[in-house]
């Protein structure tokens, strides 16, 4: 077994214009005071690194991480999920999704695959040359518009949406390979790897690539009504990053999984400031650590309803709490004594 590592929060949700949230420094600060112990960088933020710079150089990195440990904080992981998310892109959501992107590719999907492509090997490079080993994103979606087929999908079309997204990864995991970087898609609606059944159907299709793991968020299980419990025996050998973030579903005579189109507010499944919803994490938090999962848990913060300021004070001591030390000996240890082969057979009666 293995404690997790923590308090930590992902800095995405945070940012603004206003200080403390608009550098690095200041975030860090405010981390800090709060009582988190690291933090995960979302890299297409260039007020928090420059994810092409630390690709190329060693020295930026150790500078980076020097100043980040000065508030005595670790980088949890680096973050690509928005350009995770434009690997693989289908048209219907081409100009939602060139927003995620610089100017100079949008209106220009082929362009616009290949700079994700290229951010991504950026920053396998940039998590070896930080001492870091796992990294967070999102898969992408080719399929996610036949998710509720109608008209009914034609066969052999599930198929090949995997082995397209598989053809476009296997360049990116055999890249985080060569750095020695494993890559946690995290499993999210909207994805193509959205649940077991699909994560599973990626892993095939990259032929069981040994850097394909999860970033395990409970939260959107329960927007799809999956036993998040059960998934960690199913999938605790993968989990190696953990969001912690909650969720509630409260289905009604009108509304249910597909939220009729409403604000979040107005959903029945929504997300949740962790401990507001209705997630069990004190069982989540001994699952992972008596299956030995080596993960920080990270606050991601979304909520509708509290603000990010309470969310960010109130996760520390929320993580802080759950987190259980994993023990080194047995509770009856007291109880027992050297024995040797010839009394364990007289035990035996043999």
């Amino acid at each position: 077994m293995k404690t997790i590592k923590g308090p930590a929060v992902f800095l995405a949700q945070f940012m603004d214009d206003k200080a403390p949230f608009n550098s690095l420094d200041g975030l860090c600060k405010w981390a800090s005071d709060l009582g988190y112990k690291g933090i995960q960088i979302p890299t297409w933020e260039q007020r928090l690194i420059d994810l092409d710079k630390a690709a190329e150089s060693q020295t930026y990195c150790d500078e980076l991480k020097g100043k980040i440990a000065d508030y005595g904080l670790e980088i949890t992981e680096l973050s690509t999920h928005l350009q995770g998310q434009l690997v693989a892109v289908h048209p219907a959501y081409d100009i939602m999704f060139d927003n995620f992107a610089p100017d100079q590719y949008k209106n220009s999907p082929k362009e616009r695959t290949q700079w994700a492509i290229k951010q991504v090997k950026n920053a396998a490079t940039a998590s070896r040359r930080l001492g870091i080993n796992v990294h967070a994103t999102f898969s992408g979606s080719l399929l996610w518009h036949t998710m509720h087929p109608w008209p009914q999908r034609p066969p052999g079309l599930v198929e090949m949406g995997f082995e397209e997204l598989a053809k476009r990864w296997l360049p990116i995991l055999n890249h985080f390979d060569q750095e020695g970087v494993d890559v946690c898609y995290e499993i999210h609606p909207g994805e193509d790897l959205h649940d077991g059944v699909t994560f599973e159907r990626f892993l095939e299709a990259t032929g069981k690539h040994k850097r394909v793991n999860i970033l395990y968020d409970p939260s959107h299980f329960v927007l799809q009504q999956l036993d998040y419990i059960e998934y960690i025996d199913h999938y605790h050998e993968f989990i190696k990053a953990f969001h912690v973030k909650d969720s509630e579903f409260n289905p009604t005579g009108k509304k249910g999984t597909f939220g009729g189109y409403s604000d979040w507010i107005d959903r029945a499944g929504r997300y949740r400031s962790p401990g507001d919803g209705q997630i069990d994490f004190k069982t989540i938090f001994t699952k992972l650590t008596e299956y030995g999962c080596d993960v920080w848990a990270v606050m991601e913060w979304e909520c509708c309803i509290k603000s990010p300021e309470q969310g960010a004070r109130e996760g520390a001591p929320f993580i802080k709490k759950h987190i259980i030390e994993a023990t080194q000996k047995a509770f009856d240890d007291f109880a027992g004594a050297d024995i040797d082969k010839q009394q364990l057979k007289e035990i035996l009666g043999i």
